[in-house]
């Protein structure tokens, strides 16, 4: 076995365990056509499936389909979205953008290609690889989200960190045949096993082939971000206090005055420098 294929036969192997692990892995998108599955997944952007799964029955309760979410009011859209997910002004004219797309387009149904369903409002690559591998069983690619990007780095799969070059990473792994399963496979391991926080190593069933082991907390998750600093300001009273005090020292400065007798210089009171002045006033 070369250098090259015995990363990829190892990889092969723990993956097929994985499947034997989680027999069940499946897309968790409750969706009943690719249509539905379509706008699920655009749904589910910055949020869970199981947000998802709450609003979907009654979105589709009033547009089951491509044609009727297309005529749909966006606003009500959104009002109806509001109920569970986040940014439903955008998602809301995503989806029913897309909808007037496919009915323009594509007769109302869901086109079968990557390059067809990313011309699509709210589609990228990773959506449209979950509906050609879910709902058609051909999928272009792998889907990497943020479970298949966390599991292919513990597992020492990979050492990109863009979606796009672990997808590249993983394609060159695993034959297109196994692309589909991969990710739901990865996914279903990660919400039960391979948590971003606490990982349960010693319940994995391919520990012995992950090099990150029980010391995987801090493999494949991102840096904590930088918070800038946070400046207390002073209390108004004590600020206010603190002004004063400034303000009474520069005067007590200014009305200080320098004399040179004798090439000596002498600070004179305040009381005389004034008085001196005023007889200087008078000659």
């Amino acid at each position: 076995m070369t250098a090259t294929n015995q990363p990829r036969a190892l990889a092969q192997e723990t993956f097929r365990r994985l499947r034997v692990i989680h027999p069940d892995a499946h897309c968790e998108l409750d969706h009943v056509n690719p249509f539905q599955l379509l706008v699920a997944t655009v749904l589910s952007a910055q949020t869970t499936d199981v947000l998802v799964n709450q609003i979907t029955p009654k979105l589709f309760a009033r547009w089951p389909d491509a044609p009727s979410l297309a005529n749909a009011p966006v606003a009500e859209v959104a009002a109806l979205l509001r109920e569970r997910l986040g940014m439903f002004n955008q998602k809301g004219k995503n989806i029913v953008g897309l909808a007037k797309k496919l009915v323009e387009k594509h007769g109302g149904e869901v086109p079968r290609t990557l390059a067809e369903l990313v011309e699509l409002p709210g589609v990228g690559r990773k959506t449209a690889n979950v509906v050609l591998g879910v709902a058609f069983g051909r999928p272009e690619g792998v889907v990497v989200d943020t479970h298949v990007q966390r599991l292919s780095q513990r597992l020492g799969w990979t050492t990109e960190q863009k979606p796009e070059t672990i997808e590249k990473a993983l394609c060159a792994l695993f034959p297109p045949e196994d692309w589909n399963m991969l990710s739901l496979v990865l996914i279903f391991h990660g919400r039960r096993v391979c948590f971003a926080k606490k990982p349960a190593c010693a319940a994995c069933g391919v520990n012995d082939a992950c090099p990150s082991a029980f010391a995987a907390e801090n493999v494949g998750r991102k840096p904590p971000k930088k918070r800038p600093a946070v400046v207390i300001e002073a209390a108004p009273r004590k600020a206010a206090k603190k002004a004063a005090t400034k303000k009474v020292a520069a005067t007590k400065t200014a009305a200080k005055k320098v004399v040179v007798k004798k090439g000596v210089a002498t600070r004179i009171a305040p009381k005389k420098a004034a008085a001196k002045g005023k007889g200087s006033g008078r000659a």
